[in-house]
């Protein structure tokens, strides 16, 4: 059986840890880097191209992973700077992702070994769900939010657009939290979170 064609941006962080998620389904076509100086072969034995590679390999997909807890707020221009159909985005899951047959996952998400989605899980868009973490049931995932490893989000959740979810953070269940927010590393949250903010601590508080 032959494999799907796939492009991944950029070359760092989520990028490179998503190359221990392809399985036997994806063929690496190389990366995708804005910056010259990484453009090239790379040590690793696969290509870096500039974004003309959509238009040199039209029959790849694209996975594009970037951002972090310093510029998580700029994925949404980033992504969609590229102005590719929806349905060219490719979605990654590792062969070690433990899902629900009742799940609803979005285009251009990556989730990476040993994530966990139960029952009646929706991940929208552009997500990234990085190593260990449980998204547990009923909980709505927001467009171009990033969960860290090794979270937990209970039943009857919803976190907004554009979030930033640090590792080993808890969040209670049947509490929304608003879009464009921080939550800091090993919070605690276990009220609702409005919009655009910060929240960190046990319990979280605003910051």
């Amino acid at each position: 059986m032959s494999k799907n064609k796939l492009l991944i941006f950029p070359l760092g962080g989520n990028g490179l840890e998503a190359l221990d998620c392809l399985g036997d389904y994806w063929e690496l076509i190389g990366y995708i880097d804005d910056d010259s100086q990484k453009q090239g072969r790379h040590p690793l034995g696969f290509n870096v191209f500039s974004r003309d590679a959509l238009l040199q390999f039209p029959d790849a997909q694209l996975l594009a992973v970037q951002g972090g807890p310093d510029n998580f707020r700029k994925r949404k221009q980033v992504i969609e700077d590229f102005d590719v159909p929806m349905e060219r985005f490719a979605t990654v899951i590792h062969p070690s992702a433990n899902l629900s047959k009742h799940v609803k996952i979005g285009y251009n998400c990556l989730l990476m070994a040993g994530v966990t989605l139960t029952f009646n899980a929706h991940i929208e868009n552009h997500v990234c769900v990085l190593p260990n973490s449980v998204i547990h049931h009923d909980t709505h995932i927001g467009n171009y939010t990033l969960i860290g490893s090794n979270v937990v989000v209970a039943g009857h959740t919803s976190i907004g657009e554009n979030c930033y979810i640090g590792s080993r953070s808890s969040i209670i269940n049947n509490i929304t939290i608003g879009e464009s927010t921080l939550v800091g590393m090993g919070s605690n949250v276990i009220d609702h979170v409005r919009a655009n903010a910060k929240v960190a601590g046990n319990p979280a508080k605003y910051l």
